[in-house]
């Protein structure tokens, strides 16, 4: 049976595909192959530009030509190192075989052994997939999750004066405003965001174990340590780590994921909210027409998106909590597990891209019932207690906490005319009454952002 979207054994690659077929170019088998590809030509490239003796005549007009191996390469390039990798049982030696293949063609028979010099697999895994990461977070995840706060800040804007009940535990609490309550969400991505962009794509360049041994017994007088650190650094645009065994320690890369799995969890926080103000009825949700919510009850308008987005954002976080665990430990100077691990780094991004269109596509359906919010305010008086027992403070009135707790700790509702009752009864002046009678619950709201 062909793989098609109905076939495929994940989402990811099935009902989803649409939503995440652009990581195909930073995470598919295809993608890490071609990565691969392009650390070795730009190995080779900067190898013929350090000043060793046998490639000091290299012809560096031809780097253009090799860049274009990368450049443009191909299923049938991919297709041609995978059938190489059944002989080889390495997928990397199947890279350098290519490469030894596409310079014979470019006339360089006697360059080849210059390809791969020194390596060891590791030595591409380990830049190849970090920059393949950091692309990926640059190239994908930044413009969904700047669109994100985007559509954020357009509602928090257009509704920043309107009031809102708050809830604390769950009961009645001193008023908030809605466009306010979205900025607090803001302001957590923003921040997280921030410390997201701070973690260095770490990358392991050494050698075998990584202290440059076949590359400084072939050419003892090379300062193989600053030749690396150019490489990896200026040319890459990574960050080599300068002590390691034979793979990257990873500690950077589990930090950008516990990094991306706590905005995770401030989208999961979001969507629980919305999703509970849906059903509070202060949002209505815009009809498509032809869907149905329901396959039992026809009036219904689920808020699927924002369920959607907590599920997949669910399954993100238990695999980025698994990466950011398992990638720093390995036995003695390494061992496999990484391997077959770092191959699942595109599944994690991949539901979060899955969740973040999801969240937008809730967000833009949202109907804000501006009807219902102050029902809710009127509903509840009583959360100006603490108001008006502030106010009696500052006065220097007796007790006005314990006054307030009698009114308004009962099982009776409490009202505006209650609360008219009351301050018409307290021993204060006029300017005082007018002042407690002036607060409602939909102006007692705070300060303004």
């Amino acid at each position: 049976m062909a793989l098609s979207s109905l076939t495929a054994v994940t989402p990811i690659d099935g009902r989803y595909y649409n939503n995440t077929n652009e990581l195909s170019a930073f995470f598919s088998e295809f993608a890490l192959i071609k990565y691969r590809v392009r650390v070795e030509v730009e190995y080779f490239i900067a190898l013929s530009e350090s000043g060793i003796a046998q490639l000091q005549h290299f012809d560096n007009t031809l780097n253009e030509k090799l860049r274009d191996i990368y450049r443009n390469f191909s299923e049938e390039d991919a297709i041609w190192i995978k059938n190489t990798e059944k002989v080889t049982n390495h997928d990397v030696k199947a890279v350098e075989y290519f490469l030894k293949d596409q310079f014979e063609k470019l006339g360089l028979q006697d360059h080849l052994e210059f390809i791969h010099f020194g390596l060891t697999s590791q030595d591409i895994n380990n830049t190849a997939i970090p920059l393949s990461w950091k692309e990926a977070i640059k190239e994908s995840y930044t413009p969904i999750i700047e669109e994100l706060l985007h559509e954020l800040k357009s509602l928090a804007t257009s509704w920043s004066a309107i009031p809102m009940l708050a809830r604390t535990h769950g009961q009645p609490a001193s008023p908030t405003r809605l466009g306010k309550e979205l900025y607090v969400f803001i302001e957590r991505i923003e921040r997280q965001l921030q410390l997201l962009h701070t973690v260095p794509y770490s990358a392991k360049f050494g050698g075998a174990t990584g202290n440059f041994n076949a590359h400084h017994v072939a050419y003892p007088e090379t300062n193989w340590i600053a030749f690396g650190n150019n490489f990896v650094n200026n040319i890459l645009g990574l960050d080599r780590s300068q002590t390691t065994t034979q793979i990257e320690h990873y500690d950077n890369f589990a930090a950008s994921c516990d990094a991306l799995k706590r905005i995770n969890n401030i989208i999961i926080d979001l969507c629980r909210d919305v999703w509970t103000y849906i059903s509070m009825e202060y949002f209505k949700q815009k009809i498509t027409a032809g869907q149905i919510g329901s396959s039992a009850m026809p009036h219904k308008v689920n808020p699927i998106d924002f369920e959607n987005a907590e599920g997949n954002l669910g399954i993100a976080n238990a695999i980025f909590e698994h990466l950011a665990a398992k990638l720093p430990i390995s036995r003695l100077q390494r061992d496999l597990t990484d391997s077959t691990v770092l191959r699942n780094i595109g599944v994690p991004f991949a539901h979060t891209l899955i969740a973040f269109k999801s969240t937008l596509r809730g967000l833009r359906k949202l109907i804000l019932n501006e009807q219902a919010l102050a029902n809710d305010l009127e509903n509840n008086w009583a959360v100006v207690a603490e108001a008006l027992q502030t106010i009696l403070r500052r006065e220097g009135y007796p007790k006005p906490y314990e006054a307030l707790k009698d009114l308004t700790r009962t099982n009776t509702h409490v009202t505006k005319e209650t609360i008219a009752t009351f301050v018409d009864n307290l021993n204060v002046s006029e300017e005082v009454k007018a002042e407690l009678k002036a607060i409602s619950p939909s102006n007692y709201t705070g300060v303004t952002l």
